[in-house]
């Protein structure tokens, strides 16, 4: 399969180094490649830069967002939430349209420090933005709320703990789920919410899930339903 990462963070790192292990052939997709590529500073959340990561893993091409190649088969939104619709403006609709577009962003602001709030809630959410934005698209919302490390190493947490999936189109999130599977998240623990207006509440968790972090001086955590 062919994965195109939208976004070079920790985020974008994360899943593309583990969809490459995989064995599946991985674009990442940027604003300008030469600036990422030429990036030495110690990303904040995994330490590392993106120049030493990309050494690390010279077989993920690098393209602009406008370069994307219209045989993708799924793309991931990995972009910095408020910054998403311009990215995906950037990649354009055409490469979008009758893909399946997994959506792991959050709509969180950062300009007034942290935690950070949300620019968009309650009556809405950035994954129902992107699937207006987009109609020929296919948005599925899922590992939005999780740690980037959680996101590919879900044995991180111990137990039965949940990925969340929402989404309109079927087909779409079987795909997704299967990537999932993949990634070592057993079917029944993807946990399907229904359509895409579900991701209001997976991004309304982000607030909860700071306040754990801070509570539990660690982003490695999850959460578990329980069903009788």
């Amino acid at each position: 399969m062919k994965v195109t990462i939208l976004g070079s963070g920790a985020v974008g790192q994360a899943l593309a180094t583990r969809v490459n292990e995989l064995g599946h052939e991985v674009c990442m997709a940027t604003r300008d490649p030469e600036i990422t590529r030429s990036r030495t500073e110690p990303n904040p959340f995994n330490g590392i830069s993106f120049s030493a990561w990309h050494a690390k893993n010279p077989e993920i091409r690098l393209c602009a967002f406008p370069e994307v190649s219209p045989d993708t088969d799924l793309l991931v939104n990995a972009t910095a939430g408020m910054y998403s619709l311009e990215a995906l403006e950037a990649v354009g609709a055409a490469a979008l349209s009758g893909k399946t577009l997994l959506d792991v962003a959050n709509p969180l602001d950062f300009t007034r420090g942290f935690p950070p709030s949300l620019t968009v809630c309650n009556t809405d959410s950035l994954g129902e933005q992107i699937q207006r934005r987009y109609p020929d698209s296919h948005v599925v919302k899922a590992l939005n709320t999780l740690n980037f490390n959680v996101m590919v190493t879900p044995e991180l947490v111990p137990g039965e703990h949940q990925v969340f999936l929402c989404g309109n189109h079927a087909g779409a999130k079987r795909q997704v789920s299967g990537l999932l599977q993949e990634m070592g998240w057993p079917a029944h623990r993807i946990l399907d919410l229904g359509g895409i207006e579900s991701s209001r509440g997976t991004e309304m968790l982000m607030p909860m899930t700071f306040s754990l972090m801070g509570a539990l001086g660690s982003p490695i955590m999850n959460y578990h339903i329980e069903r009788p």
